[in-house]
This record gives structure tokens, sequence and C-alpha cells, in this order.
């Protein structure tokens, strides 16, 4: 098996939040707890099906191209996921789309399809769920503190406007919201310090040599 599956999920060098290959999608689907619950859903539908297509089609799949097919083939699956998302909530769509098509590109970044050449699809298809939950349960975390202290709301899909809130409290309560973490400066100031602090918890209990944080040279 791969070094690249060998990775632990959280702290491994080839985990999702190692190189936070996604943190655009972080910011974008953060804002919101229902854009999170969405993205979560499509993050686990493209990656999943994509790493169970690819390797069990790979016998009859071209040597060269790869990496194009499999950004097709993503697409393709994220184009579903839009269009099914769109029948069953049109105004969801509207204010999600713009980054669940970040997935495809986020998919083939992270590096995980070249690591399959030679794994089972079943193995390959749930360890890509895995990786696809380690970064729904961040999106989520962010979502959880963003909108609360942002918007003084907490929101679920669903209802005639898009979006349910379950409670609000901006009336009587918005001069304690903090505005700033509703918007994408205040999502890249929360993701800075969740990245230190990971990094720290990585170094300090995730087993991890000081020198994969400090090149040679650089101490």
């Amino acid at each position: 098996m791969s070094r690249r599956l060998e990775s632990h999920l959280f702290w491994g060098s080839h985990s999702p939040l190692s190189a936070l290959a996604g943190s655009g999608l972080i910011i974008l689907a953060s804002s919101r707890l229902s854009f999170a619950i969405v993205c979560m859903a499509a993050l686990i539908w493209v990656y999943g099906l994509t790493a169970l297509i690819f390797c069990g089609a790979r016998r009859i799949l071209p040597s060269w191209g790869k990496m194009l097919i499999l950004l097709f083939l993503s697409t393709f699956l994220c184009a579903i996921f839009t269009l099914s998302l769109s029948l069953l909530n049109p105004l969801l769509v509207l204010g999600t789309a713009f980054f669940l098509f970040l997935i495809p590109p986020y998919c083939l970044g992270t590096g995980y399809f070249e690591s399959l050449e030679s794994v089972e699809p079943l193995e390959a298809a749930t360890r890509a769920l895995f990786e696809a939950i380690v970064l729904s349960g961040l999106i989520l975390a962010f979502a959880l503190i963003r909108e609360p202290l942002g918007m003084g709301t907490l929101s679920i899909p669903g209802g005639a406007q898009g979006v349910i809130e379950l409670f609000d409290i901006s009336g009587p309560y918005g001069f304690l919201l903090l505005r700033i973490f509703s918007i994408s400066g205040g999502g890249l100031l929360l993701l800075g310090y969740a990245v230190a602090l990971y990094r720290y918890l990585r170094e300090r209990y995730g087993e991890v040599p000081r020198d994969e944080f400090f090149p040679e040279g650089e101490q």
C-alpha cells in the first residue's frame, strides 16, 4: 500500500488538514451552517464516487491524460449533485453553487488520486470518504463559530427561503455580534489561528518530526 494511503487521516503529512489545499473551500462554505451541510454532502458524493469509479475503470483508462479524466469525472459528479439540489431547493443552490464547483479541483489538488494505481475500488472509496469527512468536519466546525458570532443565527437547509434559521439574536443582541466573522476576512483570520493551533498540536501530540515543519537550514 502506498504511503499516501497509510498516512494518518488527521496528523499525517498527506492528511486533508496538512496543506489545507481546500482553504478557499473552507472559507466560502463555512459562512453559514446550511452551506457547510450542503458542502459536506457534496464532498462525500464527489470524493467517494470519483474514487470508486476511477479505480473500478482504471484497466480501461488510457495511460495518458488521467488527470484530465479525473477532472471531467469529478466535475460531472459535482454537476449531478448541483442539479439534484436545484430541483429540491433552487434558492439554496444560488448561495452554494459558486463554491460547490471548487470541489473537483480540490479533489485533484490533494494528490490523493495519484496513489490509487494498485488499490482496490472499495478500499479507495472508503479512504476517500474518510478524507471528505475530515474536511467536512472542519468546515462544519468553522460554520458553528462564524454564523452565530457573525450573524447571530444558525441555519439548516430547507424551507421556502432555501434555509431555515433555528434562532435569530441579531435584533436585541446585535451590538454583541462580531460581524467580521461573517465575511471572508473573518474566515481567513479564524483559519490562520486554526492552522497555528493545528501545527502546534500536530508537532506536540501527532508524533511528527520537527524537521517536517522546519526544513534543513530554516531551524
